[in-house]
């Protein structure tokens, strides 16, 4: 066991360190604030942890590490991009008011990564506790997934602090997801002169729109959802190609299969025109069952706390895909994700950050996830 002095929970040193991480803006593929914002992220966890925080180098941006020593026994998964261009910053800075903490990334996900950390430096012992925080989680972690990957199966239980549910309850399912890109050619003509001479992509995209909206499943949970749509050049000219993106989620791998079967099987209305498609569905679903034994663990500590199924993806996916214990949802109460209107309740944040102080102290006890088990 390797002893810490721990420290208490207190919302002032909370809110000077999300000041800090909100300040350094951090939007996903942005390579040079992400690395500053990694800097940042490292400092803190190593002045409120000790150790070493490390940056593990990607083609998105640096990923941060950091392990209390010891067997491996718990996760907790963030990430520190957010979706905000740079700039946001100066448009809608750092604020506490009306007990609400507002600014780019508090809710999504930042707030949630301060609380984790100050949750861990209430323990004495922190050993078995490993922290990553992604530079590419808004972007589809495609840089960061095999090494998410490898951490929680070597810990074999995941606590992910993405924003809380509606409410402040946690998140025990989700959706899985993904977006697809439909690519269509046609032929350019002239509108006036020869319009039947072209083979207009516009018009067949209009066709596929319709074809991929009916897809969805709403009684089986699947939402297929046709979100941009881009076409043509000039308004005398035929157009010679097109693209639409769909957002897909789905709540069961049943349900993956079909989409993606679907997508790739689309065929052109129109003659001459031709189809291509990329994409999948990235991110499989989290099972509810993935969260049963670790939301139970979570009820004992807070009595009442409400679990839920949403539609949004986060890294959980992934985790749970492998059959680790994952709960998501151990983030920031408040809302406005990717708005804003995004904010945090402050007098919330001490009671999240000791939520994980206490599911870290259970899962550093041999045996709690199956004994938690048994109890359901």
């Amino acid at each position: 066991m390797t002893m810490h002095e721990a420290v208490p929970v207190t919302v002032d040193t909370m809110i000077e360190d999300l000041r800090t991480l909100v300040e350094v803006e951090s939007p996903s593929r942005d390579l040079n604030a992400l690395a500053a914002s990694a800097k940042a992220v490292a400092a803190i966890i190593e002045n409120r942890l000790g150790g070493r925080a490390v940056l593990v180098e990607s083609e998105a941006g640096p990923h941060v590490h950091w392990s209390g020593g010891g067997e491996p026994r718990v996760l907790i998964l963030g990430h520190h991009d957010t979706v905000f261009p740079l700039g946001t910053l100066e448009r809608r800075p750092f604020e506490v008011a009306d007990g609400r903490v507002t600014g780019p990334g508090v809710f999504d996900m930042l707030g949630g990564l301060v609380q984790a950390v100050h949750g861990v430096a209430a323990l004495d012992d922190r050993s078995g506790v490993e922290i990553l925080v992604t530079a590419d989680e808004e972007v589809g972690s495609r840089s960061s997934r095999a090494l998410i990957e490898e951490r929680a199966l070597a810990c074999g239980a995941v606590l992910v602090c993405e924003g809380a549910a509606d409410g402040g309850g946690v998140k025990t399912g989700r959706k899985g997801c993904g977006t697809f890109q439909v690519f269509v050619e046609g032929r350019a003509s002239h509108a006036g002169l020869e319009p039947a001479a072209g083979v207009n992509a516009l018009v067949e995209a209009a066709h596929q729109v319709l074809d991929i909206a009916a897809l969805g499943r709403p009684e089986l949970g699947t939402t297929v959802t046709p979100t941009v749509a881009s076409a043509g050049t000039l308004d005398n000219v035929v157009p010679a190609g097109a693209t639409v993106v769909v957002d897909v989620r789905v709540e069961s791998a049943g349900e993956k299969e079909r989409i993606e079967a679907a997508f790739a099987a689309l065929t052109p209305h129109l003659d001459g025109a031709k189809i291509t498609v990329e994409g999948a569905v990235g991110r499989p679903p989290m099972p509810e069952s993935a969260s049963a034994a670790l939301f139970a663990l979570a009820e004992r500590l807070v009595p009442g706390l409400e679990g839920k199924a949403v539609g949004g993806g986060s890294d959980g996916n992934f985790t749970a895909a492998l059959g680790v214990p994952t709960l998501d949802g151990l983030g920031a109460v408040g809302g406005g994700a990717h708005a804003d209107h995004e904010y945090v309740v402050m007098d919330t944040m001490a009671g999240r950050a000791n939520l994980v102080a206490g599911l870290v102290r259970s899962l550093q006890s041999s045996g709690a996830l199956q004994n938690s088990g048994r109890d359901r």
